[in-house]
C-alpha cells in the first residue's frame, strides 16, 4: 500500500488491486487513530471515521488533485506503483 502524499499529519495511501470492496475509485487516509476510505470522485467517506477538520483538508486536496488521483488509481488497481502527489500546503 504505497503512500502517495502526506500533509498536516495526514497520510494518504492507495492499495494495490483495491477495486473489489467499494467498486469506486478511492484513497485511504490516516490521521492518528482515525482511518477512512474516501471516494476520489465525490470526496465523501465510503468507510471509516475521520475528524471534520482533517476531512475538509483531504477533500480540498482531492479537489485540487482529482485528475492525478484518478491516474494513480488506475495504476494501483493494475498492480503498478502510483506516483507521489504534491501535499496540501
Amino acid at each position: 500500500m504505497p503512500t502517495i502524499s502526506m500533509f498536516f499529519g495526514i497520510i494518504i495511501q492507495l492499495f494495490f488491486f483495491d477495486d473489489e470492496k467499494h467498486h469506486k475509485p478511492h484513497i485511504h487516509a490516516k490521521y492518528n487513530e482515525f482511518k477512512a476510505s474516501i471516494n476520489i470522485e465525490t470526496a465523501e467517506i465510503l468507510e471509516g471515521e475521520f475528524p471534520k477538520r482533517q476531512l475538509r483538508l483531504v477533500q480540498a486536496w482531492i479537489e485540487i488533485h482529482r485528475d492525478e488521483l484518478m491516474a494513480d488509481w488506475v495504476l494501483a488497481v493494475d498492480g503498478e506503483a502510483p506516483f507521489k502527489i504534491e501535499p496540501l500546503k
